[in-house]
């Protein structure tokens, strides 16, 4: 195992866990495009506990890699949902937000295949 391979992970599981607390707590700034994307607040705690599994998900592939191939793979099928989401809203210049999580998750993913 690689260690940019572990750096990626772990920075990557923070930076979405983080997400995914944010979404959990509805802190103002993750809540206030959901409404404005049209989201609805029952999906919230769903959404945010996916993306805190993802998370946890990708650390524990550092010790079983199936593991965090399947997590990484939701993560990216979750964060091209959000992106279809703020493209639907019609909300175009903040589609970059979904895309620099999807990102990383796509890096990592990548890393643990290769």
């Amino acid at each position: 195992m690689s260690t940019t391979l572990i750096v990626v992970t772990v920075l990557t599981a923070a930076w979405v866990g983080f997400s995914g607390f944010s979404l959990l707590r509805q802190a103002d700034f993750v809540a206030k495009p959901l409404v404005e994307y049209g989201v609805p607040t029952s999906w919230w705690p769903w959404l945010g506990a996916a993306k805190a599994a993802g998370a946890v998900g990708l650390l524990v592939g550092l010790a079983v890699p199936a593991i965090g191939v399947a997590a990484g793979i939701g993560l990216v099928v979750y964060f091209l949902g959000a992106v279809v989401t703020v493209l639907r809203a019609r909300s175009h210049k903040t589609v970059v937000f979904p895309v620099l999580y999807l990102a990383p998750v796509v890096a990592t993913l990548l890393l643990g295949l290769s």
